[in-house]
């Protein structure tokens, strides 16, 4: 059973609607596929009436958070997601998603870059406006030839120029808030160097204390020896380890599948969580 449990769509920045995720999914091969994307369950049901035969859905969601200044993502899994508390925080995070992006592109155009609001706002056609959303307009704009360009200093990555900080929870909060919905916590790419998105081991401890799931473990953001110092340290808290595409379409180069997670570990999930179920 081949198992990817962390993948985006058009419902917050990845560039396929979520009918095309689950079927790219199943072409390539997978059984289980978690769409978790950022802060928002908008394209569960498409997922779910487009999924083909062969193919399991687990509804995720892909957190925003921040302790210290730095940027922490953590992945939730079959949680409820009318949970009063949680949906709450979801809604204020993705309104301050948009006051971001806003400035964001209002600072990249005090530094020269030809980019409008209704420029970006038209790329994202309708789905919540994110940095990946800006990253592609800038190379439209010819500012540079490559997204990935845009996530330097020099522009909008984290401390760059033209960067704007928002609204996200505190990764021990998030946690507590997914377990009290029903669901399962699992931080993803917890070592991602380039990314500039390392959280320290103690970091790692408190939320294993708080009731954290897993850790991810293999994704292309970390090489062998992060994957053996993360899967280390899951061993010495009691953490589960996965392993997903992170998948965000032509954005990422469509790699769904390209790491999975052991059935045995999908199978401790979905025992653990009680607030949704796997949709066949």
């Amino acid at each position: 059973m081949r198992i990817d449990l962390h993948s985006h769509s058009t419902a917050s920045d990845g560039t396929q609607p979520p009918s095309d995720v689950v079927r790219r999914a199943r072409e390539r091969g997978l059984d289980v596929l978690a769409l978790t994307d950022h802060d928002t369950v908008a394209g569960h049901r498409a997922a779910i009436e487009a999924l083909p035969a062969g193919l399991t859905l687990v509804p995720g969601m892909e957190l925003s958070c921040r302790r210290g200044g730095q940027s922490i993502h953590l992945l939730a899994y079959l949680f409820d997601p009318l949970e009063p508390e949680l949906a709450a925080e979801c809604a204020r995070i993705r309104e301050a998603r948009e006051v971001r992006a806003r400035l964001t592109v209002e600072r990249l155009a005090g530094l020269g870059v030809p980019l409008t609001w209704e420029q970006v706002a038209e790329l994202a056609a309708g789905s919540p406006v994110g940095r990946p959303h800006i990253a592609r307009a800038m190379v439209a704009a010819g500012a540079i030839a490559d997204p990935a360009l845009a996530f330097t200093p020099e522009w909008i990555g984290t401390g760059g120029r033209a960067y704007v900080s928002r609204y996200a929870l505190d990764p021990e909060r998030a946690v507590r808030l997914v377990r009290a919905a029903g669901g399962a916590a699992v931080l993803a790419h917890p070592k991602a160097v380039e990314r500039g998105q390392v959280v320290p081991d103690e970091w790692i401890a408190e939320l294993a204390a708080a009731g954290l799931f897993g850790v991810e473990a293999d994704h292309l953001d970390h090489d062998e020896e992060a994957r053996a110092h993360v899967r280390g340290l899951a061993r010495d808290l009691g953490l589960a380890v996965t392993g997903s595409s992170d998948d965000h379409g032509e954005l990422t180069g469509h790699r769904l599948g390209c790491e999975t997670t052991p059935v045995e570990v999908y199978e401790r999930l979905t025992a653990a969580a009680t607030g949704a179920a796997p949709v066949s």
